[in-house]
């Protein structure tokens, strides 16, 4: 069991918040407030930033004494959004997020995954006709195993799991949020997954 803060309270964050929970961890979910945030990062083990992508690394950074130590999960992507609301652009082109949150937060243990799907496949991942993939990128091994057995948790098999490396390889997976806009508008928003066939 986890003391596990969720950071974000809408779609992503509930819906991984209550999925957690019923796994038998003690988790706290914060909104976008920093007070809020600040008090749920300090007492958990294990920090989820499920905050929106394009504010993640200013209100992650304005708690860098709060996250020092913790396991940083990132499953947030930071692009621009088009006309239609949907992302249309990277925010950070020639890096990620998850490598800026890790610069910016040199003793913090951040792991990028769960980014390259949509929201209920995150915890869900056996609805969908054929096995999604997981993503894992970071540098600590650690907290990669730490994130392998949440991941365990809320349905993920061993072999859907894929640890891609360090953190740069974070932007390969962020990179698929360009797909995103474009399965939608062909076939409407239904879930699915980046996944790996072998």
């Amino acid at each position: 069991m986890n003391d596990i803060a969720v950071l974000g309270n809408g779609r992503v964050g509930g819906n991984l918040a209550t999925v957690l929970t019923r796994a038998g961890h003690r988790v706290t979910t914060a909104g976008r407030t920093e007070g809020a945030a600040a008090e749920a990062a300090r007492t958990a083990r294990v920090v989820i930033n499920a905050t929106p992508g394009a504010g993640s690394l200013e209100r992650l950074t304005a708690l860098r004494e709060e996250l020092r130590g913790k396991i940083l999960i990132d499953v947030s992507n930071a692009t621009t959004d088009g006309p239609d609301g949907l992302p249309a652009d990277l925010l950070h082109p020639g890096t990620s997020l998850a490598e800026r949150l890790q610069e910016a937060l040199p003793e913090t243990r951040v792991v990028k995954t769960l980014n390259t799907m949509l929201y209920p496949v995150m915890t869900a991942p056996a609805t969908l006709a054929h096995p999604p993939t997981a993503f894992l990128s970071g540098e600590d091994a650690e907290a990669k195993r730490t994130v392998r057995a949440l991941l365990a948790d809320i349905g993920w098999r061993e072999e859907w799991i894929t640890d891609l490396g360090g953190i740069r390889t974070a932007r390969a997976t962020e990179a698929a949020i360009l797909f995103v806009p474009h399965v939608i508008r062909g076939g409407g928003f239904a879930p699915f997954a980046v996944s790996i066939a072998r």
